[in-house]
């Protein structure tokens, strides 16, 4: 198979059903480097039967932080990856029933390591850009509904993240500085 996928676990040691970092095979050669981003027929055998139907990108500097976002009744499963840099990326579960309920993992994606990392619907995602630039992409398995938006500030101390300290305020949208906590949401 052409991936390794991880299990993802909290700082405590619970798991988090259906979090995966996943790491593909590289071949590389003289000439450069060849990998597959993503199988269905892999995917499906590793028991993520996800549909992608939206592929996103996104360029940033360093220090933007982005998220915690979730759309509300269209929750969106995600397969993210770098493309150009480096970030931290979080998934927070906001499966309300789930044994890993506001629970978080981070993993740190490169270009240079060319690891994903997949979310499943029913979690609130952001990241960190740790590099001067990055490009970031990911594929969607439900379109994006403006009106559906739900967001976690990115600080929240019961979810308790550790983001890296970059010797700098990280750069935040308006939108993002004005989110609730998870409790706020209820």
């Amino acid at each position: 198979m052409p991936f390794t996928f991880k299990q993802c676990f909290a700082d405590d040691g619970t798991l988090i059903e259906g979090l995966f970092e996943i790491l593909p095979k590289v071949f590389t050669d003289s000439r450069g480097y060849f990998f597959e981003c993503y199988s269905q027929k892999d995917f499906n055998a590793a028991g993520l039967n996800v549909d992608f139907v939206q592929d996103n990108q996104s360029r940033s500097g360093k220090g933007v932080l982005r998220g915690l976002h979730f759309q509300k009744n269209y929750p969106q499963g995600k397969l993210v990856r770098v493309f150009q840099g480096e970030v931290f990326d979080v998934a927070v579960d906001i499966r309300h029933g789930s044994a890993s309920y506001g629970k978080w993992h981070g993993v740190v994606l490169s270009e240079k390591e060319k690891n994903q990392f997949y979310i499943p619907p029913g979690f609130a995602h952001g990241f960190l850009v740790l590099s001067e630039t990055c490009v970031f992409t990911y594929k969607c398995t439900d379109f994006y509904h403006p009106e559906d938006e739900g967001g976690i500030i990115w600080n929240d101390p019961a979810i308790g993240i550790k983001w890296p300290n970059l010797g700098m305020d990280y750069i935040l949208s308006e939108k993002d500085k004005k989110l609730s906590t998870l409790e706020q949401m209820g």
